[in-house]
């Protein structure tokens, strides 16, 4: 399960087995709070959530968005 980040008490990682076929580019929110899976193509969005608030949602799409770049680095680092 490789963390990508860590933003506050939120951690960001993926999980190595993703299913078969692997599903598409996305990435795991996790806090004791709850947790959240954003799509990251073709623009990053929510697949879903359990726990977090509409404003904690919209606040972790930001830091998603903002960090696009590096979760596709360490995927595709990862998935090669």
């Amino acid at each position: 399960m490789p963390v990508v980040f860590r933003y506050r008490a939120y951690r960001f990682f993926f999980y190595s087995n993703e299913g078969n076929p692997r599903e598409s580019m996305h990435v795991h929110v996790r806090s004791p709070d709850g947790e959240a899976k954003f799509w990251l193509t073709p623009t990053v969005y929510l697949a879903d959530s359990d726990g977090f608030d509409a404003r904690i949602l919209r606040e972790l799409l930001n830091v998603v968005t903002a960090h696009k770049e590096l979760i596709e680095r360490t995927w595709n680092e990862h998935f090669s």
